[in-house]
């Protein structure tokens, strides 16, 4: 019984530290940029969050940073998740050699820090063209959320019985058919909780975005945050923080929407 209350305890602080900062984000985006003192507000001076909404959308171009990114995001991890799958279907179900190999090779992309790519992705895509271009930011996207979506669902496909692809196998099905009617199908929970977490990862990015683009066609929402608070400071934390939040909706959404599918492949990845 202590055990039990002591957790809940512990359980409701955790959640306090977690939700503070979301309570002032969205206190401090109702405030008017003539109000707005420096200091953090702790309670709505106004109910007129649209101004600053305009604001950010007007002075920065929040929402083609959106629009930039929802392609980014929508594509990228669609794409990521695509080719994941097949590599986990071919390093558990296929006959290749040295699986193990193969497995560490691609997830060990995870383990090293963004910023070691930086300097050599910057000098490529300025010599190839692809710099400040949306190819090339979608190309980058997709190659790094390769190496997670890849864990997850060779991490699933591997709790898939033997005797499923021994049995299409009888029944005269060849690598393919067996991958887009028998696995496909039995791992789109998976699926789609990869795809949860890249299309976040993707529209959170801030790092590749202010390094690898600069044009407002082509930079991702987060860029474009940078910006606002950047280049155009005058437009005060309130409009800052008002785009924030509009820009946290999609995100938001996406994980209600598929949040039974989502919990269910994370009880059958563990």
């Amino acid at each position: 019984m202590a055990s039990r209350i002591v957790r809940n305890v512990l359980v409701v602080l955790v959640s306090v530290v977690w939700l503070v900062p979301t309570w002032l984000v969205v206190v401090n985006a109702f405030t008017p940029s003539a109000q707005y003192t420096g200091s953090p507000r702790w309670w709505f001076a106004s109910a007129d969050i649209a101004t600053n909404i305009r604001t950010a959308f007007s002075t920065a171009g929040v929402g083609q940073g959106m629009l930039n990114t929802l392609i980014y995001a929508a594509l990228g991890a669609a794409i990521a998740v695509l080719i994941s799958a097949l590599a986990g279907f071919a390093v558990t179900v296929m006959p290749v050699k040295r699986p193990a190999i193969w497995f560490w090779g691609i997830y060990i992309g995870t383990v090293l820090p963004l910023q070691t790519f930086l300097s050599p992705l910057f000098t490529g895509y300025a010599k190839t063209g692809l710099y400040d271009t949306q190819y090339g930011m979608l190309l980058i996207y997709v190659a790094m959320t390769i190496p997670f979506a890849f864990f997850v669902n060779r991490n699933f496909l591997m709790t898939v019985p033997r005797e499923v692809a021994e049995a299409a196998q009888l029944d005269g099905a060849n690598w393919l058919r067996m991958f887009v009617r028998v696995h496909l199908p039995l791992a789109r929970s998976a699926l789609l909780a990869t795809f949860v977490f890249q299309f976040t990862w993707i529209w959170n990015d801030l790092l590749f975005g202010i390094t690898l683009s600069l044009s407002p066609n082509v930079r991702p929402v987060m860029a474009t945050l940078a910006d606002l608070s950047g280049s155009y400071g005058t437009a005060g934390p309130p409009v800052i923080l008002a785009g924030a939040l509009v820009a946290s909706i999609p995100t938001v959404l996406l994980f209600f929407v598929f949040q039974r599918f989502f919990v269910n492949s994370l009880r059958l990845t563990s």
